[in-house]
């Protein structure tokens, strides 16, 4: 199979798993939803009404990131050159901006309640249907791992990531009904309600990060970024690599860099050589774009620019 043949075929691969598992997190949040309300309704718990607001928030990004994975998988047009692979880490953010917000409505009424009391009814109810959901998100984080690991897609690491923190949050909800409701303390209830609102609002913050740094075009990480300049750095007709600069959005990747080469080598030889190292980066580095531009050996394009005027691959020296 052709290189672009292997890249349009994982580019597909990404699409499908990324929209089944968007899906498979609707379809779980919409089941949740309906169960966490009777039981909202049956018990009067607030760790259980948080649970359930934490739900429909569940449910609302669920549907963004399932809208975001599919205008991701649109193939570039005129007025987006580089594709939209971004969706998915503004479908991300989104997700972080409802969490945070879920998590400071459950902190106010966690807090309200314990200044003015109250208790809690139905525990059974309460937590038969934590435990249901427990089982239902343990399906869900287990098939989102899976397609993560294939696709890498930063919107289900991140719905993953907010799924996480459900267990706990339905452990919370079976700890506060059992505390108040068979142990007698009345406090563990709201204390617990905190407690949820804290963690929802750690992992907003947490899960925000690589959302960011796809939307602000952060470099690849180091090990990844020196894989990349050994694989081209091998060609014997480069004698040294500089300017670097790598970027992810989506499920694709985006590389540019200048090469040094003999100052009296043709163009066509030149053109030669650089379809042979961009056929040696599209093998280990499938699906990414690469540009590559060509500099005649000793030639500085902007000096005392130091992000610009660097060997990185230290040939210029090795060769000499």
């Amino acid at each position: 199979m052709s290189t672009a043949g292997h890249a349009s075929e994982q580019h597909l691969t990404h699409v499908r798993l990324t929209a089944r598992a968007a899906s498979a997190s609707v379809a779980t949040a919409a089941f949740l939803l309906i169960l966490k309300a009777y039981a909202s309704y049956q018990t009067g718990s607030v760790a259980m009404l948080g649970s359930l607001a934490d739900t429909g928030l569940d449910l609302l990004a669920s549907l963004i990131t399932l809208y975001g994975v599919r205008l991701a998988a649109l193939p570039a047009d005129r007025d987006h050159r580089f594709g939209h692979g971004k969706a998915e880490a503004l479908a991300a953010l989104f997700q972080v901006f409802m969490v945070a917000f879920s998590a400071a409505a459950i902190g106010w009424r966690a807090v309200t309640q314990l200044v003015a009391g109250g208790s809690t009814t139905g525990a059974g109810v309460g937590i038969t249907v934590s435990l249901i959901a427990i089982g239902a998100t343990f399906a869900l984080l287990y098939y989102q791992r899976r397609v993560i690991a294939r696709t890498g897609s930063v919107a289900i690491e991140t719905d993953h990531i907010h799924y996480q923190s459900d267990l706990l949050l339905n452990l919370a909800v079976i700890a506060a009904l059992a505390l108040d409701q068979y142990a007698g303390l009345s406090g563990a209830d709201p204390l617990l309600g905190i407690a949820i609102a804290l963690w929802l609002g750690w992992g907003a913050w947490g899960a925000s990060g690589r959302a960011i740094d796809q939307l602000m075009d952060k470099e690849w990480p180091q090990e990844k970024r020196q894989r990349l300049l050994a694989v081209a750095g091998r060609h014997p007709a480069l004698s040294g690599i500089h300017d670097l600069r790598t970027r992810t959005s989506g499920s694709r990747d985006f590389v540019q860099f200048h090469v040094y080469v003999e100052p009296g080598m043709t163009v066509a030889a030149a053109h030669e050589v650089m379809d042979q190292v961009e056929d040696e980066l599209a093998a280990e580095f499938p699906g990414a774009e690469i540009l590559i531009h060509l500099d005649p050996e000793g030639h500085v394009d902007h000096p005392g620019d130091t992000l610009v005027e660097t060997d990185e691959t230290g040939l210029g020296e090795e060769r000499r």
